[in-house]
This record gives structure tokens, C-alpha cells and sequence, in this order.
């Protein structure tokens, strides 16, 4: 028998990207259920891999949170010798997460892996779970950002918040902070306050839909980056962004639709 060819790929191989959601089991999307229950191999960081019933005959392959690269190298490779490979993710995969290093591992990668089957199958984005449990912050215009200076510099980071923030789009921020990065969600309010009302609502949105999850509202002026880690996702209002009291709960935070001319 003759011997595949470096990188050639074998029959049947495939290569699932999956969203899991921000947590609840009931808030990953049936697709994402069936594609994992179809796949024998699973890559994903161990925290979101916990979140995946276990099922016979599956094999789990756990890798550091920043490995990210390498983690979908690995995932295509063993994809390309004939296997079904799924590729976990928290929320939606191509938001701040493993669907783009995907891709790019491809386009740098063997030629063959271009001709691998590849489907990224969506989540529920931590930005959309957090702003549905404080009813219509994104109503608006939005934008979302990573706080994170792993993959970009911080300049860059500065200058998108600052453009964004001064063209009036809510602003949902990932990654705002961890032990190795302290500073920099003090920094954003730092970068913020000269541009924003005082009084613009910010939220800290923590483990959102699971059991720890913790919700707190602050204004711009008021805003402490203690109240953040890295499960957090901090939504910041603009001038129009609006609060609806109600009795012995958390007011409502809507944007409104409409911008005057």
C-alpha cells in the first residue's frame, strides 16, 4: 500500500468549531449538541471542556487557556487523518475565541488543510447573554473590544476605545482583567471619563446564566475595576442609554433606537 503523502488528508475527516454558550446548559444551541455528540476527539480549554457531558468512546484533549494556536493545529492535524474533531469555545467561537485561530492555522498551515471540512457552528455570545438579563443595552449601536494587550498592543486597544466611545456606540468589553493583566480596565475608565458623561451606566456582568453569576451596575464616575475578572463582560452605556426603576429589583438599561438628527 502506498503511504499518504506528507499532509494529505484521509477520508471522513472532519473539523467542528463549537460555540458552547455563556454557561446553562440550556443555553447552548441544539446544533452545538448534536456536533459534539457526533465527534470522537474533543480540544478545548479544561474549564470549558467540563461543561461537555461526558460520552463513551470520546477522547478529551485539554490545553493551557493561551495555547490557542497550537490547540487548533493540533485539532486540524488529527482532523486530517480521518477523524471528527470538535473545537470547544465559551459563547460564540468567533467572537474573541477559537474560530479565527482556526483559520489562521490553516492559511499558515499544510496546503491540504485548506481542503479539510471545516463548520463553525455559533453560540450565544457572553455580550447578548449579559444584555438580555438587563433587558436592551445593545438597542443601539454597539461595538465590542478586548481589553486583552496578549495579541495587540495597547495603544491599539486605546485608540479603537477612545474612536468608539466618541462616535457614541455602548461599548461591551471582553477580557477586562486577570492577575497577569491588573490594570488595564483602570486604564479604559481612565481613557473614558474625559469622553462620557459621569453618569453613564456601567455594568459588571460576572458568570453570567451560571451559579455564581453576580451582576452590578455602576456609573462611569463610580466604576472600580476590582468588581471585574476575567469571567466578566463590562458593558458601558452611552449619553442616551437609559435606566427604568423598578420596585425591589435592578432597573432596566435600554438604548434606545432612535438618535436624533
Amino acid at each position: 500500500m502506498q503511504a499518504d503523502a506528507p499532509g494529505a488528508l484521509r477520508p471522513g475527516g472532519r473539523l467542528v468549531v463549537i460555540g458552547l454558550g455563556p454557561g446553562a446548559a440550556d443555553l447552548t444551541a441544539p446544533r452545538a449538541a448534536s456536533a459534539l455528540a457526533a465527534c470522537g476527539d474533543l480540544f478545548g480549554y479544561g474549564p470549558y471542556l467540563d461543561r461537555v457531558p461526558a460520552r463513551p468512546g470520546q477522547t478529551r484533549h485539554v490545553s493551557d487557556n493561551r495555547a490557542e494556536l497550537a490547540r487548533a493545529r493540533d485539532a486540524l492535524a488529527l482532523a486530517a487523518t480521518g477523524r471528527a474533531v470538535a473545537l470547544v469555545s465559551a459563547g460564540d467561537a468567533g467572537v474573541f475565541a477559537m474560530a479565527s485561530a482556526v483559520f489562521e492555522a490553516v492559511e499558515a498551515g499544510p496546503a491540504a488543510w485548506r481542503g479539510l471540512e471545516i463548520e463553525v457552528v455559533p453560540g450565544i455570545s457572553a455580550l447578548l447573554a449579559a444584555a438580555a438579563r438587563l433587558g436592551a443595552p445593545l438597542g443601539g449601536d454597539f461595538c465590542a473590544l478586548s481589553l486583552s494587550d496578549n495579541l495587540k498592543p495597547w495603544t491599539v486597544v486605546a485608540s479603537r476605545l477612545t474612536a468608539a466611545a466618541g462616535a457614541g456606540f455602548v461599548l461591551a468589553l471582553y477580557n477586562p482583567r486577570s492577575n497577569a493583566r491588573p490594570w488595564q480596565l483602570a486604564a479604559a475608565f481612565d481613557l473614558l471619563r474625559p469622553i462620557l458623561p459621569a453618569s453613564v451606566p456601567v455594568v459588571f456582568a460576572t458568570a453570567i446564566s451560571r451559579a455564581e453569576e453576580r451582576v452590578e451596575i455602576a456609573t462611569l464616575a463610580s466604576a472600580g475595576p476590582e468588581r471585574a475578572d476575567m469571567r466578566t463582560l463590562v458593558l458601558i452605556g452611552t449619553a442616551a442609554t437609559r435606566q427604568i426603576a423598578r420596585s425591589g429589583a435592578p432597573p432596566w438599561i435600554y438604548t434606545p433606537r432612535r438618535v436624533a438628527p
